[in-house]
């Protein structure tokens, strides 16, 4: 057994195959002359923990500090869907606005939040958590603090902002009819959060981990609707709203979802605009 600092090799097992160096991402590990795989330690603080090296080893012969082997997953008879079956499962995810008067169980939220730690994120930096609300008065509370900040904004905004003008009819409609276009009457609401100091890198983090969510939501019966104003509000330091979501301190809101049990089921595929690529040519 070859033991460094990153990673152990268990010669007896591994073939020299050259895979967990081929494809590390960052060249943290190279080959010898004998193809025995090493750490260049110059390289050792880009190591990124992806867990690649450790995962294609045919033999289990590597291990790594970061991602050791004995919490990896064997992977046996992945069911990969059909081209067909998976561009249908893509195009008949919804955005959910209208749920079932019914709570989400808090086991269900923990299955639905588990995937999103899985989800890809920048150099593997991950950093998002989840702060959840299910409190019927609180979501109230929200829904009307968002609305009195899209009022407010709509005072110094420049002349004609569409968006926010639909808002704010959208805010008489809720407070006439009971039409929530900001939690959707949702049972749950959550909250991606990341480091104030994270912020640049963890909103696009919490996006690639609130998408995840969002297609792993119908397989467990559930819908999601994508709760942005919560976002834009708190991005702007909107203290009545902030005060209620109570966030951990040094955390801020990187993204946001409603989740609940749909009410309706659509028949069908919905279109959108046509497909646009340009293809760049070789010049001549």
């Amino acid at each position: 057994m070859i033991r460094m600092e990153l990673i152990q090799v268990d010669q007896e097992k591994c073939i020299q195959c050259g895979l967990c160096a081929n494809v590390c991402p960052t060249g943290v590990i190279a080959l010898d002359s004998r193809q025995t795989p090493y750490v260049v330690k110059q390289y050792c603080i880009a190591c990124l923990a992806c867990g690649h090296c450790v995962a294609v080893c045919p033999q289990g012969a590597l291990d790594h500090v970061k991602t050791p082997l004995a919490s990896q997953m064997p992977l046996k008879n992945t069911t990969v869907p059909d081209a067909a079956t998976a561009y249908q499962f893509l195009r008949s995810r919804r955005s959910i606005r209208n749920y079932q008067a019914k709570a989400v169980p808090r086991e269900e939220i923990l299955k639905l939040l588990d995937i999103a730690r899985f989800a890809p994120t920048a150099s593997n930096s991950q950093g998002i958590a989840y702060h959840v609300i299910d409190d019927p008065h609180t979501l109230n509370a929200i829904t009307s603090a968002s609305f009195k900040w899209v009022e407010e904004q709509i005072k110094t905004a420049a002349p004609g902002t569409p968006h926010l003008a639909e808002m704010v009819l959208l805010a008489d409609n809720y407070r006439q009819n009971g039409k929530n276009v900001v939690l959707q009457n949702a049972p749950c609401l959550i909250v991606a959060v990341t480091d104030q100091n994270f912020f640049a890198v963890g909103r696009d983090n919490a996006h690639f981990s609130l998408t995840y969510v969002e297609l792993y939501a119908p397989s467990l019966g559930l819908g999601t609707c994508w709760a942005g104003i919560i976002e834009y509000a708190s991005a702007s330091g909107y203290k009545p709203l902030l005060e209620l979501l109570n966030l951990p301190d040094n955390m801020c809101v990187a993204g946001a979802l409603v989740a609940g049990y749909p009410q309706y089921r659509y028949k069908r595929l919905v279109g959108r605009d046509p497909l646009q690529v340009t293809w760049q040519c070789t010049p001549n």
